[in-house]
């Protein structure tokens, strides 16, 4: 009987670390080099917008060209977007597809680190009530 209720409790922890597996786990789909620019393009782009614009809209780039530019957003267009210096004022028209990486003051990381937490307190609850019940 000791061995039996072992056993269960094994293979429902096993069984939660695959659900956890698949949950946290990123699809790789084959993708040809044009589509993953595409997306990236897209993620720099939703980056900038959801930053949005005015002298509370601070943000630092790193373009491909190894470039780096401090300031904030002043203009959001389709294809660009403009920092100002805040040291110097000047004006930097910023091509979408130049930007290599954007580090801004966007909330978003924390939310997604808050859902995070909560998926794994959730799960860690129904471990923790499936490991108490009997089956």
């Amino acid at each position: 009987m000791k061995e039996v209720k072992m056993f269960r409790k094994f293979t429902v922890a096993g069984l939660c670390i695959l659900v956890l597996n698949l949950l946290f786990s990123s699809s790789v789909f084959a993708e040809t080099k044009s589509e993953r620019e595409a997306k990236r393009i897209q993620k720099v782009r939703t980056n900038v917008e959801k930053l949005g614009t005015g002298k509370s809209a601070r943000i630092e780039l790193k373009l491909k060209d190894g470039t780096k530019l401090k300031g904030y957003i002043d203009r959001i267009n389709e294809n660009n977007f403009v920092v100002i210096d805040e040291k110097t004022g000047a004006e930097n028209e910023v091509p979408y597809p130049q930007v290599k990486q954007v580090k801004g003051n966007n909330l978003s990381t924390g939310v997604k680190i808050a859902i995070g937490v909560g998926i794994a307190i959730v799960v860690l609850v129904v471990i923790a009530l499936i490991g108490r019940s009997e089956f």
